[in-house]
Parts: C-alpha cells; sequence; structure tokens
C-alpha cells in the first residue's frame, strides 16, 4: 500500500476546559511572555473529522518514539502544514515539551518559540484568532468494518499550528491568565482578512 501524507486536526480542549498542565517552573516562565499550549494534540480507536481511525497499538508506538525527540530538543512543529514530510526549520514556531496518553486521548504540552512564525503565532493568539493543532504523518490506510484504518507502517512526523480544524467550527483560543496561555473550543467562522492583515502589520508590508 502506498504511504501518503495524513494530517490531522483537533481542537486542544474538549469541551472548552484546559486543564493546568504547567509546572511551576512554567508557570514563572509564563508570567515573563513565555506561551504555552496544553490540552489534546491525538485520539486513538477513535474516528477523527477526516474519515480516518488510529489504533491505540500503532499511537502508543509512535508516541513513545516521539517522547525520544522531545528528550533530543528536536520536536518543532510549524504555523501552517506544508505539504511535505519535512520540517522546515525556517518556519518553525513552537516546540512539543512534553507529550504522554490519558486514556485514549494524547495529551501534549506545546511551548511557542521566539522564532519569526512564534511571534506571529503569539500574536495570532493575542489578537483572538482561532486556531487548531493537527499532526503530520506519513502512513497507509485501508478501509474497514470500522472505516479508514491507519495501518502499522504509520510514521508521526510532528504537530503544527494551523487555522482551520477538521471539526467543523472548533477551534483554539487564549482563555488563561498568570497560568499561562491555555485554549479551548470557540464556535467561529474563519476570518482569513484579519490573519492576513495581522501577518502583514507583524512583516511591515503595509
Amino acid at each position: 500500500m502506498e504511504r501518503k501524507l495524513l494530517q490531522e486536526y483537533f481542537a486542544l480542549c474538549p469541551d472548552g476546559y484546559c486543564v493546568d498542565l504547567l509546572t511551576e517552573r512554567e508557570k514563572k516562565e509564563s508570567a515573563n511572555g513565555i506561551v504555552y499550549l496544553t490540552g489534546r494534540v491525538q485520539a486513538a480507536d477513535t474516528k477523527n473529522g477526516n474519515g480516518r481511525m488510529y489504533p491505540k497499538k500503532i499511537l502508543d508506538r509512535e508516541i513513545s518514539n516521539y517522547k525520544k525527540v522531545i528528550d533530543d530538543m528536536r520536536a518543532c512543529g510549524e504555523l501552517d502544514h506544508p505539504d511535505d514530510s519535512v520540517v522546515n526549520l525556517k518556519n518553525v514556531s513552537h516546540i512539543m515539551v512534553d507529550i504522554w496518553f490519558e486514556g485514549n486521548d494524547v495529551m501534549g504540552k506545546i511551548k511557542v518559540l521566539d522564532t519569526p512564525s512564534g511571534r506571529i503565532l503569539k500574536d495570532l493568539l493575542n489578537a483572538g484568532i482561532k486556531l487548531g493543532i493537527s499532526s503530520r504523518g506519513l502512513g497507509s490506510v485501508q478501509e474497514s468494518s470500522q472505516g479508514t484504518v491507519v495501518q502499522e507502517d504509520f510514521q508521526l512526523i510532528c504537530f503544527d499550528i494551523v487555522s482551520e480544524p477538521s471539526t467543523p467550527n472548533a477551534f483554539v483560543y487564549p482563555q488563561g491568565q498568570n497560568g499561562g496561555l491555555s485554549v479551548g473550543i470557540r464556535e467561529s467562522v474563519r476570518s482569513n482578512d484579519k490573519i492576513d492583515d495581522l501577518i502583514k502589520s507583524i512583516m511591515g508590508d503595509t
């Protein structure tokens, strides 16, 4: 079977509520302007908005492998999805600093970096732009009675921040103060013009 790029989108905080998952050190960092995002980043044994299902044993293997990438400080992600399987360092906006399972939900903790894309991401969040989290990986799929099932050859690449989740009208937005930036679900239409105007002002292209 042919391996292809698989991209899945999630709202970080189901039901609009984000648990405080920051350590005391991270809370001190957030008080000094460091931005953290915490919440659900993937789900196992559940059909997602793209109609695909990731078996728990496959995701468990890939999350274990990804923890090694996190430990090596290489778990970078981009602002928006590229159309390939390579993480382009010039577009990196954040780094995953922790990942774990809670039941069938894959939980993650993301630190926004002080890079050009990271500064754009922070300004988008501060401006109230609705954003989602998206996994990126390579693998094949097979149709079954359960739907479209991701196969054993799946390889997780990274987690990106995107503007349009596959779950209709499910976005993430800033809602926490002093304890780091937390995120939840808000129903809204996509605001492309506002995003474009903000990016142009940040880059000085007005």
